[in-house]
Protein backbone atom coordinates (compact mmCIF):
# COMPACT_ATOMS: atom_id res chain seq x y z
CA UNK A 1 0.00 0.00 0.00
CA UNK A 2 1.21 3.43 -0.83
CA UNK A 3 2.52 5.53 1.78
CA UNK A 4 0.55 9.00 1.90
CA UNK A 5 2.46 12.09 1.06
CA UNK A 6 1.67 13.90 4.66
CA UNK A 7 3.17 10.82 6.31
CA UNK A 8 6.46 10.78 4.80
CA UNK A 9 6.73 14.49 5.30
CA UNK A 10 5.60 13.87 9.13
CA UNK A 11 8.26 11.20 9.26
CA UNK A 12 11.14 13.59 7.49
CA UNK A 13 10.14 16.26 9.71
CA UNK A 14 10.27 14.76 12.61
CA UNK A 15 13.72 13.55 11.58
CA UNK A 16 15.17 16.96 10.67
CA UNK A 17 13.98 17.98 14.62
CA UNK A 18 15.66 14.95 16.19
CA UNK A 19 19.02 15.76 14.20
CA UNK A 20 19.03 19.47 15.65
CA UNK A 21 18.46 18.20 18.92
CA UNK A 22 21.34 15.54 18.62
CA UNK A 23 23.91 18.11 17.15
CA UNK A 24 22.87 20.96 19.56
CA UNK A 25 25.38 20.43 21.85
CA UNK A 26 28.58 19.37 19.80
CA UNK A 27 32.18 20.77 20.45
CA UNK A 28 33.91 23.22 17.74
CA UNK A 29 35.90 19.98 16.58
CA UNK A 30 33.24 17.24 16.51
CA UNK A 31 31.84 20.03 13.05
CA UNK A 32 34.80 18.19 11.62
CA UNK A 33 34.55 14.61 12.18
CA UNK A 34 34.88 13.06 9.02
CA UNK A 35 31.23 11.48 7.91
CA UNK A 36 30.26 8.30 6.21
CA UNK A 37 29.49 10.43 3.51
CA UNK A 38 32.88 9.93 1.17
CA UNK A 39 34.47 13.67 1.20
CA UNK A 40 32.04 15.04 3.66
CA UNK A 41 32.67 16.07 7.49
CA UNK A 42 29.48 16.72 10.16
CA UNK A 43 29.31 20.00 8.89
CA UNK A 44 29.32 19.50 5.25
CA UNK A 45 26.47 16.90 5.81
CA UNK A 46 24.57 19.68 7.84
CA UNK A 47 25.00 21.95 4.87
CA UNK A 48 23.83 19.83 2.67
CA UNK A 49 20.73 19.06 4.37
CA UNK A 50 19.90 22.65 4.61
CA UNK A 51 20.38 23.19 1.12
CA UNK A 52 18.18 19.89 -0.02
CA UNK A 53 15.51 21.23 2.44
CA UNK A 54 15.20 24.88 0.94
CA UNK A 55 15.61 23.31 -2.65
CA UNK A 56 12.24 22.85 -4.73
CA UNK A 57 11.67 21.50 -7.96
CA UNK A 58 12.46 24.74 -10.35
CA UNK A 59 15.60 25.35 -7.88
CA UNK A 60 17.41 21.96 -8.40
CA UNK A 61 16.82 21.89 -11.80
CA UNK A 62 18.19 25.12 -12.36
CA UNK A 63 20.96 24.23 -9.99
CA UNK A 64 22.17 21.09 -11.75
CA UNK A 65 21.59 22.79 -15.05
CA UNK A 66 24.35 25.66 -14.12
CA UNK A 67 26.56 22.90 -12.45
CA UNK A 68 26.67 21.06 -16.16
CA UNK A 69 24.30 17.77 -15.01
CA UNK A 70 26.73 17.14 -12.63
CA UNK A 71 25.07 16.01 -9.25
CA UNK A 72 27.96 15.74 -7.42
CA UNK A 73 29.25 19.88 -8.74
CA UNK A 74 25.83 20.48 -7.37
CA UNK A 75 25.89 18.97 -4.43
CA UNK A 76 29.21 21.44 -3.41
CA UNK A 77 27.90 23.87 -5.12
CA UNK A 78 24.93 23.76 -2.65
CA UNK A 79 27.13 23.02 0.57
CA UNK A 80 29.40 26.34 -0.29
CA UNK A 81 25.90 28.04 -0.42
CA UNK A 82 24.33 27.06 2.92
CA UNK A 83 27.34 26.75 5.06
CA UNK A 84 28.20 29.07 7.98
CA UNK A 85 31.01 30.33 8.92
CA UNK A 86 29.81 29.04 12.42
CA UNK A 87 28.17 25.48 11.98
CA UNK A 88 25.79 26.88 15.09
CA UNK A 89 24.37 29.25 12.42
CA UNK A 90 24.34 26.24 9.67
CA UNK A 91 22.51 24.26 12.83
CA UNK A 92 20.07 26.92 12.88
CA UNK A 93 19.42 27.12 9.74
CA UNK A 94 17.77 23.78 9.88
CA UNK A 95 16.20 24.44 12.63
CA UNK A 96 14.14 27.24 10.49
CA UNK A 97 13.49 24.49 7.59
CA UNK A 98 12.56 21.71 9.33
CA UNK A 99 8.60 22.32 8.03
CA UNK A 100 9.32 22.36 4.38
CA UNK A 101 7.71 20.46 2.14
CA UNK A 102 10.38 21.24 -0.92
CA UNK A 103 11.67 18.67 -3.03
CA UNK A 104 13.22 17.57 -6.46
CA UNK A 105 11.88 16.46 -9.50
CA UNK A 106 11.84 12.74 -7.43
CA UNK A 107 10.33 10.64 -5.98
CA UNK A 108 8.87 11.98 -2.85
CA UNK A 109 10.73 8.61 -1.04
CA UNK A 110 14.19 10.55 -2.02
CA UNK A 111 13.14 12.31 1.18
CA UNK A 112 13.07 9.59 3.48
CA UNK A 113 16.46 8.09 2.36
CA UNK A 114 17.94 11.13 2.70
CA UNK A 115 16.74 12.06 6.63
CA UNK A 116 17.42 8.43 7.40
CA UNK A 117 21.14 7.89 5.69
CA UNK A 118 22.13 11.58 6.29
CA UNK A 119 21.38 10.82 10.01
CA UNK A 120 23.67 8.43 10.09
CA UNK A 121 26.36 9.59 8.04
CA UNK A 122 26.90 12.19 11.07
CA UNK A 123 25.72 10.14 14.15
CA UNK A 124 27.23 7.11 13.64
CA UNK A 125 31.01 8.85 13.58
CA UNK A 126 30.16 11.20 16.41
CA UNK A 127 28.98 7.79 18.55
CA UNK A 128 25.09 9.12 18.74
CA UNK A 129 23.00 6.43 18.62
CA UNK A 130 19.89 6.63 15.84
CA UNK A 131 16.82 5.25 16.22
CA UNK A 132 14.38 5.54 12.75
CA UNK A 133 10.59 3.99 12.26
CA UNK A 134 11.34 0.73 10.67
CA UNK A 135 9.02 1.08 8.16
CA UNK A 136 10.33 3.77 6.95
CA UNK A 137 13.80 2.28 6.63
CA UNK A 138 11.96 -0.29 4.83
CA UNK A 139 10.43 2.03 2.37
CA UNK A 140 13.42 3.98 1.82
CA UNK A 141 15.91 0.45 1.39
CA UNK A 142 12.69 -0.71 -1.66
CA UNK A 143 13.32 2.46 -3.05
CA UNK A 144 17.03 2.57 -3.40
CA UNK A 145 16.96 -1.04 -4.29
CA UNK A 146 14.66 -0.29 -7.31
CA UNK A 147 17.12 3.40 -8.33
CA UNK A 148 20.32 2.87 -10.51
CA UNK A 149 23.01 4.23 -8.58
CA UNK A 150 23.94 7.27 -10.67
CA UNK A 151 20.33 8.50 -9.86
CA UNK A 152 21.44 8.29 -5.82
CA UNK A 153 20.05 4.79 -5.58
CA UNK A 154 21.64 1.03 -4.68
CA UNK A 155 20.31 -1.69 -7.13
CA UNK A 156 23.90 -2.24 -8.53
CA UNK A 157 25.19 -2.85 -5.09
CA UNK A 158 22.28 -5.63 -4.39
CA UNK A 159 22.34 -7.60 -7.58
CA UNK A 160 22.10 -11.09 -6.75
CA UNK A 161 21.67 -10.99 -3.43
CA UNK A 162 18.77 -11.52 -1.17
CA UNK A 163 18.56 -9.05 1.65
CA UNK A 164 16.91 -10.00 4.56
CA UNK A 165 15.61 -7.78 8.09
CA UNK A 166 16.41 -9.88 10.69
CA UNK A 167 13.89 -8.30 12.65
CA UNK A 168 10.94 -8.77 10.75
CA UNK A 169 12.26 -11.25 8.33
CA UNK A 170 11.57 -9.50 5.46
CA UNK A 171 13.44 -10.24 2.18
CA UNK A 172 14.36 -8.15 -0.94
CA UNK A 173 15.86 -9.41 -4.10
CA UNK A 174 17.11 -13.05 -4.80
CA UNK A 175 20.54 -14.46 -4.60
CA UNK A 176 22.64 -15.43 -1.92
CA UNK A 177 21.04 -14.28 1.56
CA UNK A 178 22.28 -11.27 3.51
CA UNK A 179 20.76 -10.88 6.70
CA UNK A 180 21.56 -7.76 9.21
CA UNK A 181 19.13 -5.16 10.70
CA UNK A 182 17.57 -3.62 7.92
CA UNK A 183 19.50 0.14 8.87
CA UNK A 184 22.46 -1.22 8.26
CA UNK A 185 20.92 -3.19 5.02
CA UNK A 186 19.72 0.31 3.68
CA UNK A 187 23.45 2.55 4.49
CA UNK A 188 25.40 -0.46 2.57
CA UNK A 189 22.89 -0.30 -0.35
CA UNK A 190 23.24 3.95 -0.57
CA UNK A 191 27.02 3.02 -0.87
CA UNK A 192 28.49 3.58 3.19
CA UNK A 193 31.04 1.71 4.95
CA UNK A 194 29.43 -0.99 7.59
CA UNK A 195 31.38 -3.09 9.62
CA UNK A 196 30.89 -6.56 8.09
CA UNK A 197 30.09 -8.34 11.19
CA UNK A 198 27.21 -6.57 11.25
CA UNK A 199 26.12 -9.04 8.34
CA UNK A 200 25.44 -12.99 8.31
CA UNK A 201 25.12 -14.71 5.01
CA UNK A 202 27.02 -16.08 2.12
CA UNK A 203 26.31 -12.77 0.32
CA UNK A 204 27.50 -10.61 3.36
CA UNK A 205 31.11 -9.83 2.09
CA UNK A 206 30.03 -9.17 -1.07
CA UNK A 207 27.82 -6.13 -0.06
CA UNK A 208 30.24 -5.16 2.36
CA UNK A 209 32.36 -4.58 -0.70
CA UNK A 210 29.90 -3.40 -3.50
CA UNK A 211 29.25 -1.06 -0.46
CA UNK A 212 32.58 0.61 -0.13
CA UNK A 213 34.08 0.34 -3.62
CA UNK A 214 34.78 3.72 -4.90
CA UNK A 215 33.54 5.32 -8.18
CA UNK A 216 34.96 8.35 -10.14
CA UNK A 217 32.12 10.43 -9.10
CA UNK A 218 30.51 8.97 -6.32
CA UNK A 219 30.30 11.23 -3.57
CA UNK A 220 27.03 12.23 -1.98
CA UNK A 221 25.12 10.52 -5.11
CA UNK A 222 22.35 9.46 -2.69
CA UNK A 223 20.89 13.26 -2.47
Amino acid sequence: MRTPAAAIWQTVHTERRRLVADLSDLEDAQWRTPSLCPGWDVHDVLAHLVDTARTGRLDFVRGLLAARMNFDRANERGIARQKRHDPKDTLEALTHATSLTRTPPASLETRLVEAIVHGEDVRRPLGIDGTYPEPAIAQALAYQLRTPVAFGGGRERAAGLRLVDRTTSTAWGTGDDVEADVIDLLLAVSGRPVQQNRFAGAGAARLVAAATRTTPDRKARDR
